[in-house]
C-alpha cells in the first residue's frame, strides 16, 4: 500500500478512535493502579538498546496473571513475525497504552465504537472480525504488520512508531508506557 492511501486510510481509523475508543479504555481504568516513575534506565541486549530513550515521565502499572499472559503472547507472536526486541517493546507499550494489557471486549456505553482487545483495533477499520481482533496473537501480528509498513519504525521514538500504526487522538501517551514495556521485553523475551 502506498504511503499516502495508507495515511488516508490510518488518519480515517484516528478520527473514529478519537470519537470514543479513548475515553472507553481509559475510563474503564480510571480507578486501576498507575505509578508516575521518572525514567531510569535503558536495558540493553546485544547491541539493541531497549528502549532508544524514553521520553518523559513514566508509567507503571502492577500486572495481574491475564495481563502476564498478554505479554508473553505478544512476545511470542513478535518472535513468530520475525521481529526483534525493540517490535516487542512498542506493540507492548501500545497494548499498556490502549487496554493496560487487557483483552477488552466490547465496552457498550463506556465506547461509542466497536474497538476491542489489547491493541483496540476496530472491525470497522478492517482490522479483522471481533474473534480475530480479541485473539492476543492475531491483534498482535496486526499490529506488527502496520509497524512493518512505517518506513524506519526502528529508529523513531516509540510514541511515533505507535502512533503512525495506531492514529491517536492523543500520540504522546505511548511514551509513558516504554520504561515498562522494554523491563517487560526483558524479563519474558528468553523465557
Amino acid at each position: 500500500m502506498n504511503t499516502i492511501l495508507r495515511k488516508s486510510v490510518l488518519g480515517v481509523a484516528g478520527l473514529a478512535f478519537a470519537g470514543g475508543v479513548f475515553a472507553g479504555p481509559v475510563a474503564a481504568h480510571a480507578a486501576g493502579t498507575t505509578h508516575a516513575a521518572k525514567p531510569v534506565s535503558v536495558s540493553v541486549q546485544g547491541d539493541k538498546l531497549i528502549p532508544h530513550g524514553v521520553q518523559g515521565e513514566q508509567s507503571r502499572i502492577d500486572l495481574n496473571d491475564e495481563q502476564t499472559k498478554n505479554v508473553k503472547a505478544i512476545i511470542a507472536a513478535t518472535k513468530k513475525a520475525g521481529m526483534d526486541e525493540r517490535a516487542a517493546v512498542v506493540s507492548i507499550a501500545t497494548a499498556l497504552q490502549e487496554s493496560k494489557l487487557e483483552n477488552l471486549g466490547h465496552l457498550g456505553d463506556r465506547n461509542d465504537h466497536d474497538s476491542q482487545g489489547l491493541f483496540q483495533q476496530r472491525p470497522s477499520s478492517g482490522w479483522g472480525t471481533v474473534e480475530q481482533i480479541t485473539d492476543p496473537e492475531y491483534s498482535t501480528t496486526a499490529f506488527l504488520k502496520g509497524l512493518k509498513q512505517v518506513d524506519g519504525w526502528q529508529d523513531m521514538p516509540l510514541t511515533k512508531a505507535a502512533q503512525t500504526v495506531q492514529v491517536s487522538a492523543y500520540p504522546d501517551h505511548y511514551a509513558q508506557w516504554e520504561q515498562q514495556a522494554a523491563d517487560l521485553v526483558a524479563q519474558h523475551w528468553n523465557s
